[in-house]
């Protein structure tokens, strides 16, 4: 198992950058897909970033246009997530989350293809 613990999160002015970190333990990353997630109030839980482990290969929500940029650190287990521009629409909860990476490719764009989750991380963002 993956244990997850997202950091990062705080309030921020709109325009600037922030970068979130996810920290995993308990197993390596290796043959995982990790993921970011965002959930806003009344809000459904929205697909943002992930990455292959073992590839580095990333993929990006269509609604994230072009302001985030996911990474990994092999040494330190964890998974970055920079944020550019920021918006008052991009508060949210932010969580990564581990997937096994055996699954076809479209599963992880949803909240179903991953088996970990991390607590959250709140970002806030005012205009």
């Amino acid at each position: 198992q993956v244990q997850l613990v997202e950091s990062g999160g705080g309030l921020v002015q709109a325009g600037d950058s922030t970068r979130l970190s996810c920290a995993g333990s308990g197993r390596t990353f290796s043959n995982y897909v990790i993921g970011w997630f965002r959930q806003a109030p009344e809000k459904e839980r929205e697909f943002v970033a992930r990455i292959i482990w073992n590839s580095a290969n990333t993929y990006y929500g269509d609604s994230v246009k072009g302001r985030f940029t996911i990474s990994r650190d092999n040494a330190k287990n964890t998974v970055f997530l920079q944020i550019y521009s920021l918006k008052p629409e991009d508060t949210a909860v932010y969580y990564c989350a581990a997937g096994e990476g055996n699954r076809r490719s479209y599963y992880y764009n949803s909240p179903d293809g991953y088996d970990y989750w991390g607590q959250g991380t709140q970002v806030t963002v005012s205009s």
